[in-house]
């Protein structure tokens, strides 16, 4: 294995040696206004060398595998002017079983891909024709290949399948854009589900429903969640929490969020998009339980920045990045959490997320998919509407969770998981 190599190579200066390569071969359709854009294939080499010398880190990285000297000379130089190393590599250690690689998405290729395609725009150009229809089909393998100097020595072949179809109607000044997807490791993809959703999206805005400024209950669909998430996946963060930068970084074992929320992020979720047994720093993965009950009970760490706390690394690697967000359904079925709503807000969708100051919870967005609810029905698509509040405060306040969850995941999520709608007493919403 080359990065077996590399780490031998690296030990005749290097007091401790880590090297990762991951290949991949991806085949993509792309259609975009109602006409296949492109079919093509790609494929990627990376190898990213960290080296430990006299106490110090140094890093490189390289496409091209035959570059072992040049990856390894460039880390070592780098050492000399690294910043100290907080962490030692991790010893070899048993993994976890995980189901990441379908061989059924083998025999895909780009004809069925852009039969699927064509298949999820021509329901959505059956429902309207004046809707530009897109959709998107990718499968991709990858190998990712780890080894230290301790002995550490993983491998483990990826598959991963995106589908999502989507369409953007124009009418005059008004343009309204919809769509669903999906991303997972298996193949067992239901496309007209997906089309159909996308659909849905579409068939809810046909009316525009004109909605006042005030405080009112906002329904956050599983995709509009992350508006709330993303500070929270923020304030988690183990270098935030460090740095003194997070908000709830005296907050653990406290009440953050409302009793009825339960949150853990499971890397083991059976072909999940990103579920693995190992991150790229091989530490062996494990499910987190991040709020259970409402109360804070992880924050996650890298190697580096759990050395810096005196903490262990959680498995989230370099990046400390979540996983399967896995949050608990509730009690209260969808169409009960609208029916007893006088006058609210369905969200979906956001312009602008993340702007601002997130990782402190303030959010001032312009809703880019939602709808008006009225005496307990949805009546319309809302514009020109702006959503204002906090997500700390919003998941204290959450008064119902519904029983139906949907996987949040796919081409256009910043976040993944299993998710379900989830109600808040009330936000800010200005109407212009």
């Amino acid at each position: 294995m080359i990065v077996q190599q590399i780490v031998q190579k690296a030990l005749q200066k290097a007091q401790a040696v880590q090297a990762v390569m991951l290949t991949q071969e991806t085949s993509a359709v792309d259609f975009e206004n109602d006409r296949l854009k492109s079919a093509q294939s790609s494929q990627r080499t990376q190898i990213d060398v960290k080296v430990i010398v006299d106490g110090k880190v140094g890093f490189s990285s390289t496409t091209d595998p035959n570059d072992i000297e040049g990856v390894v000379s460039r880390a070592l130089e780098a050492a000399e002017f690294g910043s100290p190393a907080h962490f030692e590599l991790p010893d070899a250690q048993a993994l976890e079983p995980v189901k990441i690689f379908d061989p059924a998405l083998l025999p895909l290729e780009k004809p069925e891909m852009i039969r699927m395609g064509q298949q999820m725009m021509d329901m959505i150009k059956s429902y309207n024709p004046e809707i530009l229809a897109g959709a998107a089909v990718s499968k991709t393998l990858y190998k990712v290949e780890y080894a230290n100097s301790r002995g550490a020595n993983y491998a483990a072949d990826h598959t991963q399948f995106e589908v999502g179809a989507a369409g953007q109607l124009v009418r005059g000044t008004d343009i309204l854009f919809a769509g669903q997807g999906i991303g997972q490791k298996k193949r067992a993809v239901d496309t007209e589900e997906i089309a159909a959703q996308a659909i849905e999206y579409f068939r809810l805005a046909e009316q525009i429903a004109p909605l006042g400024s005030g405080e009112m209950p906002v329904i956050f669909t599983p995709s509009g969640l992350i508006a709330l998430l993303l500070s929270l996946g923020l304030a988690v963060d183990g270098k935030n929490v460090h740095l003194g930068a997070s908000p709830l970084h005296d907050k653990l074992g406290q009440q953050i969020a409302s009793p009825s929320l339960n949150i853990v992020d499971d890397p083991f979720v059976e072909f999940g998009p990103r579920t693995s047994a190992f991150d790229d720093e091989g530490t062996p993965r494990k499910v987190t339980p991040l709020v259970e009950k409402g109360v804070l009970r992880s924050f996650i760490y890298d190697r580096d920045t759990a050395g810096r706390a005196g903490v262990a690394p959680s498995g989230h690697g370099s990046a400390r990045r979540l996983t399967n967000l896995v949050i608990d359904a509730g009690s209260t079925p969808y169409e009960s959490m609208i029916s007893g709503i006088k006058q609210g807000l369905l969200v979906h969708d956001f312009l602008g997320l993340g702007q601002g100051n997130p990782i402190n919870g303030e959010f001032s967005v312009n809703v880019f998919l939602g709808y008006k609810i009225e005496n307990g029905k949805l009546v319309g698509r809302v514009k020109d509407v702006m959503l204002a509040g906090n997500a700390f405060e919003a998941l204290k306040d959450i008064v119902a969770i519904s029983k139906e969850r949907e996987w949040v995941s796919g081409p256009w999520a910043p976040l993944t998981g299993l998710m379900p709608y989830v109600q808040v007493g009330k936000l800010s919403v200005t109407a212009k």
